[in-house]
């Protein structure tokens, strides 16, 4: 089996209690049956503490969270009770694996990093130069979506091109096209989304009512030497969804799908300019995460948005 992963893969650690957005605050912890069963027969004070704060009667066991959808084992200083204790070999599959993802493809798993984590989205937005796969072992694509995939990798890293011609060169490839949607008109389709954060909800309200009038160019100006961004948000979203299309078809709305969320999040990026007079980076790794933790980690959310662009 193939194992590919971006060349910043590896560059991931955990920044634990220096993390913002703590995801052991306000997700719903799954623990995979190899893990409980360590859990349930664990002895001491510690064993005492995860047999009374894990639900191991469910179909699969979870972590009960306490007040403010706090981890159990979440200290008061945003450490992990049981790394401390047990170290990281003994946390389960989800917590060990997070915020990575794995694409299971024919004769393939594709692995990257997951944007809903602030630290992830650092080091992708953070990169310079162009993004490289990494094959652990050397093969050839023979699959027709992963072919048309690298393909569009190879035009959203030339950089002879403007990022926005680069979009579009996208597109004509895969035979896709934006539907005519205003920005305040793309406001509202995200707004009958489920939403989690009161942050996100008041992004959308904001691009709803002034998204139409964003003054994008004097925004480009400020952003001419942080291009790179968009273009390393275009391979992440790109990487991670379209490979597993099943269809041509398909991989034509995850292209739009691409397109659309470089469109919205610089709209919002713009529109966060001319209200502070500055957009930094931390703004931009804020941006991201947001994104994708609302529609990347909401299956629900994601495929309602690949529907609407069929």
């Amino acid at each position: 089996m193939q194992h590919i992963y971006p060349d910043y893969y590896h560059k991931f650690k955990c920044i634990a209690d220096r993390c913002l957005h703590n995801c052991c605050i306000g997700w719903e912890i799954d623990i995979d049956s190899t893990t409980a069963n360590f859990y349930k027969s664990l002895k001491g004070d510690l064993g005492k503490r995860l047999q009374e704060n894990v639900n191991f009667d469910a179909q699969q066991p979870y972590f009960i969270l306490k007040e403010n959808e706090r981890c159990p084992f979440l200290d008061s200083n945003n450490l992990c009770d049981i790394i401390t204790n047990l170290g990281e070999e003994r946390l389960c599959t989800i917590c060990s694996e997070h915020p990575r993802f794995h694409n299971e493809l024919p004769r393939r798993v594709e692995s990257g990093l997951g944007m809903c984590c602030e630290e992830a989205a650092r080091i992708i937005l953070s990169k310079k130069d162009t993004t490289t796969l990494i094959y652990e072992k050397e093969a050839s694509a023979d699959d027709e979506i992963i072919i048309l995939r690298d393909k569009v990798l190879e035009i959203l890293q030339d950089r002879s091109f403007k990022i926005n011609q680069r979009l579009d060169k996208m597109l004509l490839l895969c035979e896709a096209f934006l539907p005519c949607l205003s920005a305040s008109q793309w406001a509202e389709e995200f707004l009958y989304l489920e939403r989690l954060d009161e942050k996100w909800t008041d992004a959308l309200l904001l691009l709803k009512s002034k998204g139409d009038t964003a003054d994008a160019k004097a925004f480009d100006i400020y952003m001419k030497n942080r291009q790179e961004e968009y273009e390393q948000l275009a391979v992440y979203f790109t990487y991670r969804h379209f490979a597993n299309a099943p269809d041509l078809e398909e991989a034509s709305i995850r292209a739009k799908f691409t397109a659309l969320s470089l469109k919205l999040i610089h709209t919002l990026g713009a529109l966060i300019y001319s209200e502070k007079g500055e957009f930094t980076l931390e703004d931009q790794i804020e941006l991201c995460r947001m994104y994708s933790s609302e529609i990347e980690y909401s299956d629900e959310n994601l495929y309602s948005l690949f529907d609407k662009l069929a």
